[in-house]
């Protein structure tokens, strides 16, 4: 794993909200607006934005848990902001915070975690649970 990050360093990611990003279940749409789990979705894209810098050619990432905390709602063709910055880095564990904003109206917060394995492991893993 390369660290060529300290803490506190920050990236950006811009997500149009499209309809398949509204809240919508089997029973149908619930709100024509971004739902939680797309912002879910795209919080740690954001915060992988790192991990693709930092893992190596034989290495992954792979997201251990997402935190969101919605705080209004953003329409659809909405230019959602998302930064991330860097809260700690732990061996192979990177954890971030992020914001999701639309203009100056904040979206969403939280926090989101992923670990850097050696792809071989990851094979590992996922055969043993076939």
């Amino acid at each position: 794993m390369i660290q060529p990050f300290l803490i506190g360093a920050t990236k950006q990611f811009v997500r149009k909200v499209g309809t398949a990003d509204t809240a919508a279940f089997e029973s149908g749409e619930v709100h024509p607006v971004y739902a939680t789990f797309a912002l879910a979705r795209d919080a740690e894209w954001c915060c992988r934005l790192f991990v693709l810098e930092m893992k190596e050619i034989d290495e992954e990432g792979i997201g251990t848990f997402v935190n969101v905390n919605h705080h209004s709602p953003a329409l659809v063709n909405s230019e959602v902001v998302f930064e991330a910055t860097i809260k700690s880095i732990q061996k192979n564990e990177l954890i971030c915070n992020y914001t999701a904003k639309v203009g100056e109206r904040l979206i969403a917060s939280g926090e989101q975690g992923q670990k850097i394995i050696k792809k071989e492991r990851l094979e590992q893993v996922f055969a043993s649970i076939q």
